[in-house]
């Protein structure tokens, strides 16, 4: 059976005008201002959009499936996200990945839980490692894990100038990076080194040397946090220029923070005339977001989720930002960047994930899979212990 969505401003990113959606077996099989007519008989659902906008469904590409932190004992590890943490915000693919706990939990619980979102709507996939080196893998090296697990694409987040991180060589960053982009060339896959930054003085300074001294091309390092610190982000900006993707992370600022918020990274990042292709945006969901004294204690944490995609997407268009020249950097830039076939689009053969909003950002109706996931706000699938 098909569903017909009408009436719709339609965003593939880029605007499409008002038009119709054509959808089944989880796919998009038309886009546009006309359609031919469809016999009742046919569709199962006749969806009036009433001129609403219809996006991508968001790509959150650093999130916590398993729970992130442990940075103060075991009682502040944060619990596994659920799946209406990430559909209520629009959000119908996910990347996960492991932080600075990659002791306690490991790349087998990982991969079990990305698989487990995928059976209950969402498309998901997850990086091998962790903030550590050696990294934490299932089948023993970082080349077999992505080759031979089918929802592991990349290495991450692996950290550099972090006092939590393992104070990685040049040649082992050299290393794990040629074995990832190796086995993404193999399998098809992104082969990505998605690299934590922490507020350390160094830096993007590897990164520049890795570009500078080995032959590794520039799409397979992406740093992310890049807007906890200002000059970190005039660096990131820099390398980009270089032909990196960076990523900034939408957790929020205390007014006078050494920091740029997600929207003001943006903002930013365009102003100086950057590659729009290189920027992607993210919510380091089910992280713990600590912060440290100057000796490396914990003094505080908060709790990230994809809530701040849509707030960073709401407050760029209170800036007057056109939706158009905002989405990329949260659908079509990470699914490029990450080799996500059918995300990130609205065209015909793409995958049905679609995100209904308001005239003010916000999300009313989500679609994943061609599956609705949220009706008026109110998530309609649930997970299996929600």
């Amino acid at each position: 059976m098909l569903t017909r969505i009408r009436n719709a401003d339609l965003f593939a990113p880029e605007p499409l005008g008002i038009g119709q959606l054509l959808l089944g077996g989880g796919k998009i099989l038309h886009a546009g201002s006309d359609i031919a007519d469809v016999p009742g008989s046919l569709l199962d659902e006749d969806f009036d959009a009433e001129g609403a906008a219809v996006v991508p469904g968001f790509i959150d590409a650093h999130v916590h499936l398993t729970g992130g932190g442990g940075e103060d004992g075991f009682s502040t590890q944060a619990p596994p996200v659920p799946l209406s943490q990430f559909t209520v915000f629009g959000v119908t693919s996910v990347v996960g990945l492991l932080g600075t706990d990659d002791e306690t939990r490991s790349t087998a619980s990982l991969v079990a839980r990305t698989r487990a979102l995928r059976e209950e709507g969402l498309s998901a996939w997850c990086w091998t490692g962790g903030y550590h080196v050696p990294p934490t893998t299932l089948t023993g090296t970082v080349r077999s894990d992505i080759v031979n697990i089918d929802c592991v694409i990349g290495l991450g987040e692996l950290a550099i100038s972090d006092h939590r991180s393992s104070q990685p060589t040049f040649d082992e960053l050299a290393r794990l990076a040629s074995e990832a982009h190796l086995a993404g060339l193999l399998a098809r896959k992104a082969g990505v080194v998605h690299l934590h930054l922490g507020d350390g003085e160094r830096g993007l300074e590897m990164v520049r040397r890795l570009l500078r001294e080995t032959e590794l091309p520039p799409r397979v390092f992406h740093p992310t946090h890049t807007n906890r610190r200002k000059e970190l982000f005039e660096e990131a900006c820099e390398i980009s220029r270089r032909g990196v993707t960076i990523d900034v992370t939408a957790f929020p600022v205390e007014e006078g923070e050494d920091a740029w918020s997600a929207a003001d990274a943006w903002s930013l990042f365009h102003e100086q005339g950057g590659d729009p292709l290189r920027l992607t945006v993210s919510s380091d969901g089910g992280g713990c977001l600590p912060v440290f004294n100057d000796q490396g204690q914990m003094t505080k944490m908060d709790f990230a989720t994809s809530k701040g995609l849509v707030e960073t997407l709401q407050e760029l268009m209170q800036r007057g930002h056109a939706l158009a020249e905002i989405l990329p950097s949260m659908t079509s830039n990470v699914a490029g960047l990450l080799r996500l076939p059918g995300k990130g689009r609205i065209s015909a053969g793409c995958d049905a994930d679609l995100s209904i909003l308001d005239s003010n950002g916000g999300v009313s109706h989500v679609m994943a899979n061609g599956r609705w996931m949220v009706q008026d706000g109110t998530p309609v699938v649930q997970g299996t212990f929600e």
